[in-house]
This record gives structure tokens, C-alpha cells and sequence, in this order.
């Protein structure tokens, strides 16, 4: 299975959730991402498509969504993981604890993402 190559070298951002250890999925249309996380740095990206993918929490919405929140500027709505889940353009399914304990470094992790995820 291939992994994405990824940047691991923000040290603010690691420092943040260096407790967090987890696996989750990041679904854009058909298209899914399985993201490990070891203390705080993504340790692999697995694009898919996975058999019966082993995950903590998964947030999926379609690709527009994806390339709205992406966007340089993201206009209102698509602005934030939580104003997307208000408005229903982001479900967050699965055990969303370790998500909600750790949202302000979920919320940078997955802004960053985009970049990484789209390839460039």
C-alpha cells in the first residue's frame, strides 16, 4: 500500500498533540486518506481504497466541501471543521472523543492536510 509523502517538521503543532495517538480517515467523495498519528506528527498517510479500514474517527464530506475548506481563503461555512459539521457538510463519525479533546490541534492538523492530501 502506498503512503503519502508528508512534512513532519512543525514543531508548534506536535508539541500541541504530542499525547495524541491515533488512527482516523479523512473521506473526500469516494476517495479515502487513513492518517496515523504518533505523539503528535503524522507518522503515514494511506490513500485508499481500504478493506475494512480499522479507524478512530472519520470525517467525510464531499470534494467540494474538501476544496472549499481548502481553498486559500475559505469563504464562510468552509471556513472551520465545526462550521462545516453546523451547516452539514462535515460528518464526524465514529468515536469523536479524542477529536473534541484535542479540536484546536485537529482543526491546524486538517487545514494542513489539504496540501499534503492534494498533492501540492
Amino acid at each position: 500500500m502506498d503512503t503519502i509523502p508528508i512534512d513532519t517538521s512543525d514543531a508548534w503543532l506536535a508539541w500541541r498533540g504530542r499525547y495524541v495517538n491515533v488512527t482516523f480517515m479523512i473521506k473526500k467523495g469516494a476517495i479515502e486518506y487513513l492518517i496515523t498519528l504518533r505523539d503528535g506528527r503524522i507518522a503515514h498517510i494511506k490513500p485508499g481504497p481500504h478493506v475494512m479500514p480499522r479507524w478512530t474517527f472519520a470525517l467525510t464530506a464531499d470534494d467540494d466541501a474538501w476544496t472549499r475548506f481548502w481553498s486559500p481563503t475559505p469563504q464562510p461555512r468552509f471556513h472551520d471543521l465545526m462550521a462545516m459539521v453546523r451547516f452539514g457538510r462535515l460528518k464526524v463519525e465514529g468515536d469523536q472523543a479524542i477529536f473534541m479533546s484535542n479540536l484546536l490541534y485537529f482543526k491546524e492538523l486538517v487545514s494542513r492536510l489539504g496540501s499534503q492530501i492534494n498533492g501540492g
